[in-house]
C-alpha cells in the first residue's frame, strides 16, 4: 500500500509543488497524468525516497517514510520499492543479465538468474541477456529497466514514463505485464506519464 497526505516540495521559492493526496492499496493500480512541468517525476521521486518532502506524509508498506535518513531510505527502497526510471541507469561494463542480478545483490537477496531470464522472456529481450546495455535500443533498455525493477518482488512498483519509447504493441504488453506482476506480488503499482495511450488502461487516475 502507498499513501500520501498534504505533500509539498520546493526546488526554490519560485518553483513549489503541492500534490494531491493519493491512496493505492495492495494489488491496485494508479495512473498519474500531467503535462511537462507539472511535477510528475518530482512526485514519483518523493514516493521513491529519492527526494525529501518539504512537508506532508508518505506511507509505504504500512511504514511512514518521509523522515528516514539517506541510509535508511536506501535500505528501505532496495527492500520494498521497484523503481522504473524514464531513462534507465545501468552499469555499462556489465551484461544485461548481470545488471538484473545486481538488483538482487543491492537488495540483499540471493541472485536468481532463472527469474531474471523469465522476466527477460516475458518482456521480449531474452536474446540480449549477454549483450552490454549500450548495445540495446532505447525501447530494449526501457524493458530491461522494467525487469530490473521487478526482479526483487517489491511491495510497491513506481514507473516513470514506462512506455514513452515503446510502440503501441509493446506499450500494451508492458502495461499488462506491470499489472499482472503487481497483482501476483500483492504490490501497489503507480505509473506517472503524459502518454495518453494509457488513459484507457487504468481505471483509477489522478491528473496533476
Amino acid at each position: 500500500m502507498i499513501q500520501t497526505r498534504d505533500l509539498t516540495f520546493a526546488y526554490h521559492p519560485d518553483k513549489q509543488f503541492r500534490f494531491p493526496d493519493i491512496h493505492c492499496p495492495d494489488r491496485d493500480t494508479l495512473l498519474i497524468l500531467g503535462r511537462s512541468g507539472r511535477g510528475k517525476t518530482t512526485f514519483l521521486h518523493l514516493l521513491a525516497l529519492l527526494l525529501q518532502p518539504q512537508s506532508g506524509e508518505i506511507t509505504v508498506a504500512d511504514q511512514a517514510i518521509a523522515g528516514l535518513s539517506a541510509a535508511e531510505a536506501a535500505r528501505f527502497r532496495a527492500g520494498h520499492i521497484g523503481l522504473i526510471y524514464q531513462r534507465p541507469h545501468f552499469v555499462h561494463s556489465l551484461s544485461v543479465l548481470d545488471n538484473l542480478l545486481m538488483a538482487n545483490y543491492l537488495g540483499g537477496r540471493k541472485q536468481e538468474p532463472a527469474k531474471a531470464r523469465q522476466l527477460a522472456e516475458s518482456l521480449g529481450f531474452q536474446e540480449h541477456l549477454h549483450k552490454k546495455t549500450h548495445q540495446l535500443s532505447l525501447g530494449e533498455q526501457q524493458r530491461v529497466g522494467i525487469a530490473r525493477a521487478l526482479v526483487n518482488e517489491p511491495k510497491v512498483i513506481l514507473a516513470d514514463e514506462p512506455t514513452s519509447s515503446l510502440d503501441d504493441e509493446n506499450c500494451h504488453q508492458v502495461v499488462e505485464l506491470l499489472k499482472q506482476r503487481s497483482g501476483e506480488l500483492g504490490a501497489s503499482l503507480v505509473v506517472v506519464t503524459h502518454d495518453g495511450r494509457l488513459k484507457e488502461e487504468f481505471q483509477r487516475r489522478v491528473e496533476l
